[in-house]
């Protein structure tokens, strides 16, 4: 594998299914996703060995990265030693966020953004990803990349979407004011009542899904014609993918967890500004929402003879959310 990072700036095609512009080799193929991981049939005699590889489904780590060398060794060192692929999404840091994510993984995979925003930049990751599941991750050490094994343990029980939570029982916050708060709640109730959904934290990045997901959410890494940014590029993006999910009728489990304060440098968040991100990103979602999210329905994977997926939530009201 070549040890340059992957430049999206001139990809002119770039598809889920198929991704050769996104990755070190063009003649690599992406493969299915597997989700051939359910839990084993009530009854079943299986050895521990078996269990454990029926429970094991490839995952890719997103990570979305600008200067941030300090907080790298933190995140890399929480990460499970059997995760599939770590791939940093770089915004061009100018600290040497990028030699330090080769010094501490000599197989991490690096991807230039070639717009700018975490949401072009978590588009170029998942365009890059090849694993069967995708973890989105912060790289400033707020989220726990010890929490990872809990959102694939929700998607491998059934769900298509573990959706992150610092407000269900285990989860929390040592960094949220409670201005955020309370505006994260009054957004949430808004996204409730217009898309049918249950979450209890719609403010929170840390999210997982399976793979085959990734039509439904539409995003494009591509450049615009023109340049400049698209719709999703920034912080509305989680926005997004949590209203798309749900559009699409994806089964979602909450997952709680707990953030913590950024370790070093200074967050880009800024309550009013991203507080009318997101506002702006529900009230488009659901008034273009024919248009956004493509046909077709979600959370219908076979379930293991003797599983049970009810509950998961098909896109309504009733069920919609469940905790892990």
């Amino acid at each position: 594998m070549s040890r340059f990072p992957v430049d999206l700036t001139n990809a002119e095609e770039v598809r889920y299914a198929d991704v050769p512009n996104t990755v070190d080799d063009p003649s690599r193929t992406v493969p299915p996703t597997d989700r051939s991981v359910s839990p084993p049939a009530t009854g079943t005699t299986v050895t521990l060995e078996q269990d454990h590889a029926r429970r094991q489904p490839r995952v890719s780590v997103i990570i979305p990265t600008y200067n941030e060398a300090k907080n790298l060794p933190h995140v890399f060192a929480r990460l499970p030693l059997d995760v599939h692929e770590v791939i940093v999404v770089d915004g061009r840091s100018v600290d040497g966020t990028v030699e330090v994510a080769r010094s501490l993984r000599a197989d991490v995979q690096v991807v230039l953004q070639n717009r700018m925003g975490k949401g072009n930049a978590m588009a170029c990751g998942f365009a890059a990803a090849t694993g069967d599941v995708v973890v989105m991750l912060d790289a400033d050490g707020s989220a726990d990349p010890g929490e990872i094994t809990r959102f694939v343990d929700a998607l491998v029980a059934g769900a298509d979407f573990a959706k992150g939570t610092r407000f269900a029982q285990g989860g929390g916050s040592g960094d949220i004011t409670p201005l955020r708060r309370w505006g994260n709640r009054w957004l949430n109730r808004l996204a409730n009542a217009l898309f049918g959904t249950r979450y209890t934290d719609l403010c929170y990045g840390y999210n997982a899904f399976w793979r085959d997901c990734l039509d439904h959410l539409a995003l494009d890494p591509r450049l615009a014609v023109g340049g400049g940014k698209q719709w999703g590029d920034g912080f509305e993006i989680e926005t997004i993918i949590n209203t798309r999910m749900a559009l699409a009728g994806a089964r979602i489990t909450e997952v709680p967890s707990f953030e913590h304060p950024r370790i070093h440098g200074t967050s880009n968040l800024n309550t009013w500004r991203d507080g009318a991100r997101v506002l702006r990103a529900l009230l488009i979602e659901r008034a273009d929402r024919e248009r956004l999210v493509p046909r077709g329905v979600l959370g219908r994977r076979p379930v293991a003879p003797g599983g049970d997926a009810a509950g998961l939530g098909q896109g309504s009201r009733d069920g919609r959310r469940r905790s892990a």
